[in-house]
């Protein structure tokens, strides 16, 4: 269900409000950003520079992209978290569930002048001051296709390579259960601007360094499944140090856990990924029967019913044995 904008203002009026007053406008996603994120960001930052708005996209964090995101285009011109105006005339929020997934930023969406949130995941607590929040959507791209089409800008084919990409990437290639018909006639219609669809799913998926394949088998090599667990659960770990020895930067490990999620005996596929700060990192999938989004918000953290995740900050032992908790609580 979509959750309403506040004060009857829709996210589309305040924009093109903004542009027409050649407002500052600070875009971001969240933390350690997707495609989904970044494209959105992108895209919706292009269109409103061609509204006439004053536009700073950024994203939290290191301002480092991996090499799989840094060719979209566009991103050559974000700018780091800490250069974007502290106060903006407007903030936008792309695909980050809670304030905490905008990171620094966060203190950002609080200074703004308006603050609009754009969001598809469920456990979005509804917050913002205008917002649009659809969990039915596959990705937080296909609201930001209509709030282009609502500001009167034309798809071309760099627009529509930003949108494809997080279509693609948050569908699992058009794989996942949230791929509706009207997915399909979006990416037909971005299709239809020329882009190459085949090479921009081969830079997203299909394309990693050597030392990945060393990794992979390094991670999978620890994976254990435990059956027992909820509708079985399969997990393994890994960290951005042991990626480092691959000469793989940690934004790798993210990729991790579709792998994992292959096994046939488990219903939830879980990956903990130790960060830099000492903290876990932890992705979690279901292949239907578990809403790991509960699993997540009960562990302080959220997504979808298939898709989710949380950060941990106790050791790898305790953090499995509060998932395996609530995975049990669950049944």
């Amino acid at each position: 269900m979509t959750v309403p904008s506040t004060a009857g203002r829709t996210p589309a009026a305040v924009l093109a409000e903004a542009a027409d007053a050649r407002a500052t406008v600070v875009l971001s996603g969240h933390v350690q950003p997707d495609a989904d994120a970044l494209g959105s960001t992108l895209a919706l930052a292009e269109g409103l520079r061609r509204r006439g708005a004053r536009v700073h996209a950024t994203f939290p964090g290191p301002p480092t992209l991996p090499a799989s995101l840094g060719w979209l285009p566009g991103a050559e011109g974000l700018v780091p978290s800490g250069a974007v105006p502290t106060a903006p005339d407007v903030f936008v929020g792309l695909d980050a569930a809670s304030p905490g997934r905008l990171g620094e930023l966060a203190a950002v969406l609080e200074r703004a002048g308006t603050s609009v949130v754009l969001d598809h995941h469920a456990s979005n607590p509804g917050f913002g001051d205008v917002r649009l929040v659809d969990p039915a959507a596959p990705a937080t791209v296909v609201l930001v296709a209509a709030l282009l089409d609502e500001l009167d800008v034309a798809l071309d084919a760099p627009l529509a390579t930003l949108l494809y990409a997080g279509l693609a990437a948050d569908t699992g290639s058009f794989r996942f259960g949230s791929t509706r018909p009207d997915t399909h006639h979006l990416a037909a219609r971005l299709l239809g601007t020329g882009i190459d669809h085949a090479a921009i799913s081969r830079r997203l998926f299909d394309t990693a360094p050597f030392g990945w394949l060393r990794l992979l088998s390094a991670v999978t090599g620890r994976a254990a499944l435990e059956p027992e667990v909820g509708g079985g659960l399969v997990w393994t770990w890994s960290t951005t140090a042991e990626a480092a020895e691959h000469g793989l930067p940690g934004e790798q490990l993210e990729a991790l856990v579709d792998v994992v999620r292959s096994t046939a005996e488990a219903d939830v596929a879980c990956v903990l990924k130790g960060q830099d700060d000492g903290t876990w990192s932890v992705s979690l999938r279901s292949r239907g029967a578990t809403d790991v989004a509960r699993v997540a918000m009960a562990l302080g953290g959220g997504g979808h019913r298939a898709a989710a995740g949380f950060t941990s900050h106790e050791d790898r032992g305790t953090t499995m044995a509060r998932i395996r908790g609530e995975l049990a609580a669950g049944r």
